[in-house]
């Protein structure tokens, strides 16, 4: 991917920028020179053309900077949470209100083992097998524009069951090796719980085999989500009358496929792209069965099966689960569609700013790297914007609603038929399924 260098009077508005961003995000860090090298990294991160590594941001020659950087990235005891929560609170509250947390994996291919959660795994984002590097990062996204502000990285057993390794690592003794929608999920409910941000619905795509705990666990913490899902999943539903009770089961794509006849029209705009595009959308109502592991069986939750027809397909080609039961949908399908947009912003500003670049071998350099590139990331789409900050409002004082009643904004303002424009609703007290709603719905 092509790297370019910013222009001068560029680059010196969003180094101004970051000055003012280091002052509202850092000051969890204890000490001013640690404050000053993140200005030195985050302004490497934006300035440097070429990979983003420790060398090349300190410079030829530069061998003293060089191993204060390090000192900085990979071994200084600094805590991310702090920056990273401060950063979400800030955005939510001066950047376009975010509709969705949507979380994004990334795969970081690898030519060697030393690399903090390297190793030869299966990647369903590539279709193969690839020695590389997974993680997750969660962003607030709008229709308008996306930032990262949590990062995962999932750990192969090897780096939690080895000693050495994780020591050498610096591990934590709490990390464990779970799946990257696992550790994605966690990292969902810490946000909820302790970062005092509004809760917005999570949009994620879900394997199969842990479709029911990411449901389950979703669903116990009232935490909206659109999950998608492949059409190959099995899923349940009810009989229609008395003589067939039900449930039934049968894959995604085939309980979809037979409401052909009720398919909506939706016309909407792709993500970076001036051309419009037509998809057709129905809909059924489906139960998530509890995982079988659990020793006091759950009742089965109310679920919403979403179906896509791209362009002139045949057969549907994208499915969504949802606990989200009164939006129309046409906002839930674009809610889904956020990930385009987080793509899109992924590609052409977090991928530039370094965030594969770290070559540390340690577990807190990379989430120290991942941190400051989301800052870097955050920097050059507000510039961009003409959004300097004016001053930081705070967090939110208080106790935090349910989510239930505060994932509000949940999605786009839509067009109607008139031609006019309003603010989107707020989602309902508690999920449900909805009715038959009209047959077109219209996206403008």
């Amino acid at each position: 991917m092509a790297r370019t260098v910013l222009p001068e009077e560029s680059a010196k508005e969003i180094s101004e920028l970051i000055d003012v961003l280091i002052s509202l995000f850092f000051e969890s860090l204890p000490r001013r020179d640690q404050r000053n090298w993140a200005r030195v990294y985050l302004n490497g991160l934006v300035r440097t053309s070429g990979k983003k590594t420790i060398r090349n941001i300190a410079g030829t020659g530069a061998s003293s900077v060089e191993q204060s950087l390090q000192q900085f990235i990979s071994k200084s005891p600094w805590d991310w949470t702090p920056v990273r929560r401060s950063l979400a609170q800030y955005l939510e509250r001066t950047a376009q209100r975010p509709l969705a947390w949507v979380v994004r994996p990334m795969v970081i291919e690898k030519a060697g083992d030393r690399s903090v959660g390297v190793g030869r795994q299966f990647v369903p984002q590539l279709g193969r097998t690839a020695n590389c590097q997974q993680a997750s990062g969660i962003w607030l996204a709008s229709s308008e524009s996306s930032f990262p502000v949590e990062w995962t990285l999932t750990l192969p057993a090897p780096w939690t069951g080895e000693l050495l390794r994780r020591r050498r690592a610096g591990i934590p003794d709490t990390a464990r090796s779970l799946t990257p929608a696992q550790d994605a999920v966690h990292a969902v409910q810490r946000m909820a719980a302790t970062w005092q941000l509004q809760r917005r619905p999570v949009v994620m795509e879900v394997a199969g085999g842990d479709v029911a705990s990411c449901v389950e666990t979703f669903t116990l913490q009232d935490i909206p989500f659109v999950f998608k899902v492949d059409g190959s999943l099995p899923v349940s539903f009810g009989g229609a009358g008395r003589q067939r009770p039900g449930p039934y089961t049968a894959p995604a794509r085939e309980l979809i496929d037979s409401l052909r006849s009720q398919r909506r029209v939706v016309e909407w705009t792709r993500h970076g792209r001036a051309e419009g595009a037509v998809t057709l959308l129905t809909s059924a109502a489906i139960l998530a069965t509890p995982g079988e592991d659990r020793p006091v069986p759950l009742p089965p939750t109310p679920l919403l099966l979403m179906g896509a027809w791209t362009e002139a397909a045949l057969l549907p080609t994208e499915f969504w689960i949802t606990n989200i039961g009164d939006r129309p949908l046409a906002q839930l399908f674009l809610l889904a569609k956020l990930t385009d947009r987080v793509s899109l912003d992924f590609a052409e500003t977090c991928e530039p700013v370094g965030i594969r670049d770290f070559e540390g071998r340690s577990f807190r350099g990379w989430h120290h790297h991942a941190t400051l590139a989301s800052v870097a990331h955050a920097s050059m789409l507000l510039g961009a914007r003409g959004r300097t900050p004016a001053g930081y409002p705070g967090p939110v004082r208080g106790t935090l609603a349910p989510a239930r009643a505060a994932v509000g904004a949940a999605a786009p303002a839509t067009a109607t038929r008139t031609g006019r424009t309003g603010p989107p609703p707020v989602l309902p007290p508690r999920p449900f399924i909805p009715g038959q709603s009209a047959r077109r719905a219209y996206i403008r």
